[in-house]
């Protein structure tokens, strides 16, 4: 079956198989469908395969060649899971904290290797925050320009221990990352130097 023609639609909840023009065959389940714009919405297991999780795909049926349904749906499909809105509000503020600190450092001159940082340490200690130019983390560690391991102060301990190994990760892999990148800018010039 190719896109579909005039009155032509696909049932919520049908099991269906699209061969794209790029030759991806995507297989899942019909969210929804929209005629007018000829948008299918298939859930498919996630790419990442955790279980409890699943791939939201929109599909534009004008760069499809083929649509085969596996399964048609037709009875009535279950209604849709309520949203948890206060989970939702919490994420979104969250959200809107994080942007309004990356804003902070911005605009507060910070260097973007400070920047950097603050993200990195940001994805494994949720309570930290800038305070002008430095980073305060978990109200115990001080990390003062240029946000070396040695600019980390506080009170010896496990909080001091851990951001201080953080902070030297992060350093080690920006090194390393800088490091990759000069390699193949030099096998690129070298052979582009060949090819000439």
């Amino acid at each position: 079956m190719a896109a579909p023609g005039p009155g032509e639609y696909f049932s919520v909840g049908s099991h269906v198989s699209c061969l794209t023009c790029l030759g991806q065959r995507l297989q899942g389940e019909v969210v929804a469908f929209d005629y007018p714009s000829k948008m299918l919405t298939l859930k498919c297991p996630s790419s990442s395969a955790k279980p409890n999780l699943s791939d939201v795909i929109l599909v534009n049926l004008a760069y499809v060649s083929d649509v085969d349904v596996i399964n048609d749906r037709t009875e009535t499909p279950p209604p849709l899971a309520s949203l948890n809105i206060s989970k939702l509000a919490s994420r979104a503020r969250t959200e809107k904290e994080d942007k309004l600190s990356q804003a902070y450092a911005i605009s507060a001159g910070v260097s973007v290797e400070g920047q950097q940082l603050f993200q990195t340490i940001h994805k494994t200690i949720k309570d930290c925050k800038w305070q002008e130019k430095n980073i305060i983390v978990m109200d115990d560690v001080v990390i003062s320009p240029p946000y070396q391991v040695e600019n980390c102060k506080g009170k010896e301990g496990s909080a001091l221990s851990h951001v201080r190994k953080i902070v030297e990760k992060h350093f080690k892999d920006v090194e390393s990352q800088k490091s990759m990148q000069r390699t193949q800018a030099q096998q690129t010039q070298k052979d582009s130097s060949l090819s000439s």
